[in-house]
């Protein structure tokens, strides 16, 4: 049995991206409100105290811009991993990358796109005891750059299906307010 240690897995879902006509999906930039709001999200995670040890970031334009805007506003410069498969991966996918992380991360920041941000989230909050509010709302909706805070004990191998707990449920607007932005 593995040694009960604290980690934390923070889920940040790309910010607002503009639709430029005949720009491939891939390489679709960040919207005038995307990059205003990956810097407060930067903030908010500072400020909240949840700094990465690691990041995986998707290859795709707007979410390697989004890390490259909230990176400077976190006070921190951990390694970050710009990885294809979080690109249009399920849920699934996405666990199957967290369980790959070393056990020497402790804090993750898993930077991609929806729906499989938003299901990996689901999937892996317990029903209890998370914050019922904060649940509540990130099953309504996990708008762009909202980001999810999910504790858990043990290693990522051992990550699975309501394995972890939501403890914090942010969207830009609510990081700005509290001082983000």
């Amino acid at each position: 049995m593995a040694q009960s240690v604290g980690r934390e897995l923070v889920l940040l879902r790309h910010a607002k991206s503009a639709w430029p006509e005949d720009v491939p999906d891939h390489d679709r930039p960040l919207a005038g409100r995307g990059q205003r709001d990956a810097p407060a999200m930067g903030r908010w995670l500072r400020a909240a105290g949840h700094l990465p040890d690691q990041v995986l970031c998707s290859t795709a334009r707007r979410a390697r811009e989004t890390w490259q805007f909230a990176q400077p506003e976190l006070g921190a410069d951990p390694p970050v991993s710009f990885e294809q498969r979080i690109y249009q991966a399920s849920a699934a996918q996405l666990l199957g990358l967290v369980r790959e992380e070393p056990s020497a991360v402790k804090a993750l920041l898993v930077v991609g796109h929806d729906p499989a941000i938003h299901e990996l989230a689901l999937m892996l909050a317990g029903r209890d005891p998370a914050p019922q509010a904060a649940l509540e709302r990130m099953s309504a909706k996990f708008p762009t750059g909202a980001v999810a805070v999910l504790a858990l004990t043990g290693s990522w191998v051992e990550l699975g299906p309501g394995k972890a707990r939501l403890t914090e449920f942010v969207v830009p607007r609510e990081a700005a307010s509290a001082g983000g932005g």
